[in-house]
């Protein structure tokens, strides 16, 4: 007779290798673990705190053989200072207006997701993503989850960010928007709002997922400072410069 894991019983299982999205000619593993269950956001909470991150029903993070170049980076709200340049992004946006909604996908945030997916990840696997799987994108959730949407001042969608509501802070999930006017730089934007949100509500971190210093595409998140990347010793400052930090992170053995 099989019996069932008593309640808070956790598996964990490494997936087979896979081709890297990020590194080009590497492969990648990660471990995940199953977001299931009456504590499924106090887990995701510790998993999180871990360096994992969420996708569907599941958080994941990479144990790839002879690389460790991902790290998993949060800024820390109550000591961000937004430089020049991030000053004037969120006054070039003072015209938006976010709402936070609940994760309930809809025709319109579909429309402007698969303009996003069209024009800058052309081919990429997101790119072939209908609008079933993008519903479950945003509602498989276990966890405390929410869609922030931008709107212009004609109430047009011009951005929206899948976001983890998570007890100290907030994780970005996904975040898509309105490549028409480059000058927004409403991914920066977007960033900048969650910061602000978060302080408001006295949360001390806002998660990014993964940077990688060999990833040109990653290359923006170090720019919020302070930034804390998750290492097998806790959570550290990130500082490209600093080399004992820096040791942790690396792509060849």
């Amino acid at each position: 007779m099989k019996h069932k894991p008593a309640f808070g019983t956790r598996f964990f299982f490494a997936t087979a290798p896979f081709p890297c999205p990020y590194l080009p000619g590497r492969m990648e593993r990660r471990l995940v673990a199953e977001l299931c269950g009456r504590d499924s956001i106090s887990f995701h909470d510790t998993l999180s705190l871990a360096g994992f991150r969420r996708s569907h029903r599941f958080a994941y993070i990479p144990v790839c053989r002879d690389c460790s170049a991902c790290a998993t980076v949060r800024i820390v709200t109550p000591e961000f200072v937004a430089n020049r340049t991030q000053r004037r992004i969120w006054r070039r946006n003072s015209d938006l207006t976010a709402t936070e909604m609940a994760p309930c996908a809809t025709e319109e945030q579909f429309a402007l997701f698969q303009k996003y997916q069209d024009h800058r990840h052309t081919g990429g696997e997101m790119a072939r993503m209908d609008e079933f799987d993008y519903q479950a994108l945003v509602e498989d959730t276990p966890v405390d989850t929410m869609v922030v949407e931008f709107r212009d001042e004609t109430s047009a969608l011009v951005a929206a960010c899948i976001v983890d509501c998570l007890a100290d802070g907030f994780s970005a999930v996904y975040s898509f928007f309105d490549l028409s006017e480059p000058r927004r730089s409403l991914g920066t934007y977007m960033i900048l709002w969650l910061v602000e949100r978060a302080r408001i509500l006295e949360l001390p971190n806002v998660y990014l997922g993964f940077w990688i210093s060999d990833s040109p595409k990653m290359a923006y998140k170090v720019h919020f400072s302070p930034i804390e990347a998750c290492t097998p010793e806790g959570w550290r400052r990130l500082n490209p410069d600093d080399r004992e930090v820096m040791r942790y992170f690396r792509s060849e053995p």
